[in-house]
């Protein structure tokens, strides 16, 4: 997993790329999280159009993110699920909890 992070005035957008599964994959996303909340950043928008896999430990942190940044005040929302990304939230029934976008400036102008 590989992340990079760029802002769009006063939201932060974390493309991701390669597998969001458990070891490195969910520790990057978890440290990512956790330094833009002590940062200060409260609306974090996570590209996922590069994400190839995602397994249980990948959809748990994503959900750990989403409930850290709602603790902090913060707003977590999804960029491009592709459809394995998408299909894998589906199973595990998070649908609803996220709010996911499929163009970046409406993911930009939602916040």
């Amino acid at each position: 997993m590989h992340v990079e992070i760029r802002k769009t005035q006063d939201v932060v957008v974390v493309d991701m790329n390669g597998k969001l599964t458990a070891g490195l994959g969910d520790q990057i996303l978890r440290d990512t999280v956790d330094a833009l909340l002590a940062d200060r950043w409260r609306k974090i928008l996570l590209n996922l159009s590069e994400v190839s896999f995602m397994d249980s430990a990948g959809v748990g942190e994503l959900v750990s993110g989403l409930r850290r940044a709602r603790h902090e005040g913060a707003s977590l929302k999804l960029l491009n699920a592709n459809e394995r990304v998408h299909s894998t939230l589906f199973i595990a029934k998070l649908l609803p909890i996220f709010e996911i976008y499929s163009d970046e400036k409406e993911a930009l102008g939602s916040f």
